[in-house]
This record gives C-alpha cells, structure tokens and sequence, in this order.
C-alpha cells in the first residue's frame, strides 16, 4: 500500500505579494532605471550624489511595482484567457482585489515619501506619473498601440531626474529644460521597440480575446516597425546627448547598444514566442550600455 503524496502547502501572503510585483523579474525595473539613470548622470554634469541616486533607483523599483499591482487588477480578466498570466495572483484569485489595489497604493506611497526629499518641481512632476502609470493599463481597451501611453509611462523618470538634479525651488516646471522632454521622446521610442517584442510573446491570444497591441496594429510589419523604434531611439537620444555636451566615451555606449539591437533583429525575425521573449528581457542591457557610456564619458571628462 503506497503512501499519498504530500499536499505542497500553499503560499504565504509575502510569497504571494512578491510574485505579484514580480519581485523575480528585475528586468520590468531595469528598464525603468538605466534611461532615469542617464538623465540623473546628464542633468549633473556628473555623479549626482547618493541621495538623488538612492531616491531614483528606490523609487523606480517601488513604482514599477505599484504598477504591476494596477496592470494586474486591470488585466485580470484578459489574464486568464493568455497562457503567460493565467496564474497571475490575482487572476487565479489568490489575491483580492482590494489587497493588490491596497499593496500598489501602500507602494506608491513609499516613493512619494522619496520624492518629498527633493524639491517642488520634481514633486510636481510625480502626480503626473502617477496619473499615466494608472492610465496605461486601461489604455489597450480603447488605444491601437497602447504602447505609447506606456512609453510616457517608463520615460517620466527623465524630467523627473533633471528637475531633481537642477534644484529649482519654485512650484512650476519651468526649470526643467526641453532636452529633458526631447530624451522622454527619444525613450519612447525605446519603450515601442522592446515592449511591442513582448506583445509579439502573446499576440495570437490578443487577437483571440481582443486585446489591441502594437504588434496587433503593425501585423506583418512588426520586425521592422521595431527595428525602426530602436534606430529612432538611438539616434534621437543620441544626437540630444551629444548637443548636452557628451562625447566619444559614450558613442561606445550607444554602439554597444545599437549592436545589440542588430542581435535583437536575429532573435525577433522569425516571430517565435520564445526568442521574441528572450529579447525583451534582454533590452535592459541595450539601455545599460546607453548609461555606462554616459557615466563613462562625463566621469573621464572630468
């Protein structure tokens, strides 16, 4: 007579917590940080001092998982139907909720506390990115490429470093230079490049349930809409880096990174779920180079 297998006993609420904001999965943050990062090097001249770096890189992690804990609730009853999210906490109901909406406000919180350690116009700054962070997840309901309105949503923290870095003291925006917008465009692009790699992982359970993608909206023309997105970003970033003053060092960055969006280009082209998925994962060590160029060059500069 043989034994029954022991039950697994079922995750803790901690356990639970961290799959949802996909604690596992630092690549989402990484994202997040390399074109902050490089914003915060530029808007200083330099090393921006430990505390704007703590705030930001703390802050990008607490807010892209405040994100996930929105995206999470949004999405629930499209997650189901999509193989890659159906044992999201959320979806499979293991997590309420209310307690995903109340961990994402209790996350927000935290970096809002970071962010009242700087000044007005980066305070300012923040509503505004709190506001796109909770679009975006309704925005594939009504929006063709709701990669857009994640676009702005990754590329708020780049006004955000250079009013932090600037110092102004006066409750308006004016301090903050329009290169500081152009980058937040520049990134954008960026954004549609790796994020419409992700949606090419799940577009034929989007077109089973409706959902709009980016690679939904470009059809056959994805590959090359996404080669153009990386072109467009790397050129733009880096004719606006160059006229901020930064040189050869980091042209080595920005090769680096274009060379890795060639590989990109030989994982994505025969539109299988896995490669495509292995290069949106891989995207945070393009925007990585961009920002070990950008550190190496104002650091040898000086």
């Amino acid at each position: 007579m043989t034994s029954a297998a022991p039950v697994a006993a079922p995750p803790s609420r901690l356990a639970l917590y961290l799959q949802l904001i996909r604690w596992d999965r630092p690549a989402g943050w990484l994202l997040l940080l390399w074109p902050t990062l490089s914003a915060l090097w530029i808007a200083a001249d330099g090393f921006p001092g430990w505390h704007l770096l703590a705030v930001f890189t703390l802050g990008t992690v607490l807010m892209r998982s405040a994100g996930c804990c929105v995206n999470d609730v949004a999405d629930r009853d499209f997650d189901r139907h999509v193989k890659r999210t159906a044992q999201r906490p959320v979806t499979t109901g293991a997590v309420s909720v209310k307690e995903a909406l109340g961990l994402g406000a209790a996350l927000a919180l935290l970096s809002f506390g970071l962010v009242l350690t700087t000044n007005p116009p980066t305070i300012l700054l923040s509503f505004g990115a709190l506001a796109v962070a909770i679009v975006y997840p309704f925005a594939k309901r009504v929006l063709a490429m709701p990669q857009a309105v994640l676009g702005v949503a990754f590329s708020f923290g780049i006004p955000m470093a250079f009013a932090a870095a600037l110092g102004g003291t006066e409750w308006n925006l004016r301090s903050v230079p329009l290169s500081a917008w152009a980058l937040l465009v520049a990134n954008l692009f960026w954004v549609l490049a790796y994020d419409t790699e992700y949606a090419m992982v799940d577009r034929d359970d989007d077109l089973r349930i409706g959902v709009r993608s980016s690679a939904v909206a470009l059809g056959r023309f994805d590959v090359a809409g996404i080669m153009a997105f990386y072109a467009i970003h790397l050129g733009l970033w880096t004719w606006l880096s160059l006229r901020l003053g930064l040189g050869r060092w980091f042209l080595l960055g920005v090769a680096v990174a274009a060379a890795q969006a060639v590989w990109h280009f030989l994982l994505i082209r025969g539109r299988e779920r896995d490669p495509c998925f292995r290069a949106f994962r891989a995207n945070h060590w393009l925007g990585f180079a961009v920002f070990a160029g950008t550190v190496l060059d104002l650091t040898l500069r000086h």
